[in-house]
């Protein structure tokens, strides 16, 4: 019989006017302790960006989450939080915060293949 593995997720938004507090969901991230395991998935669809705001700068935007990634999978070229453990990496970057790119809070769940259910989790939740 497979082994489970409890994993944490959370839903990767994009906020364009945080005043507003409206947004779209844009990627997720898949966290398991026990697996050494974390992913980040994310696209960034312009046509749907555009009807939050036309103001939008999509260079920056993929900048950002290109940052995101390379601190989520602690990429050398990531900066210090990127050399955090997992777990820590994976708390920072869902952590509250008020900017243009969120996450929601955490959610559990017990899965057999990781990859798997993070491709699920994105085609359910973003695209």
């Amino acid at each position: 019989m497979q082994e489970k593995y409890l994993y944490e997720y959370a839903v990767i938004r994009v906020v364009p006017r945080v005043e507003r507090e409206e947004f779209l969901n844009v990627g997720i991230i898949l966290f398991c302790k026990r697996a050494k395991f974390i992913k980040m998935i994310y696209t960034v669809e312009e046509s749907k960006m555009k009807l939050f705001s036309s103001e939008l700068d999509f260079e920056q935007l993929q900048l950002n989450l290109e940052s995101f990634q390379k601190i989520a999978h602690g990429a050398k070229n990531g900066g210090p939080i990127a050399q955090f453990e997992l777990s820590e990496r994976f708390r920072w970057l869902t952590a509250l915060r008020s900017s243009a790119i969120q996450t929601s809070r955490p959610h559990p769940g017990f899965s057999n293949d990781l990859d798997k259910t993070a491709q699920r989790l994105f085609e359910e939740m973003v695209l």
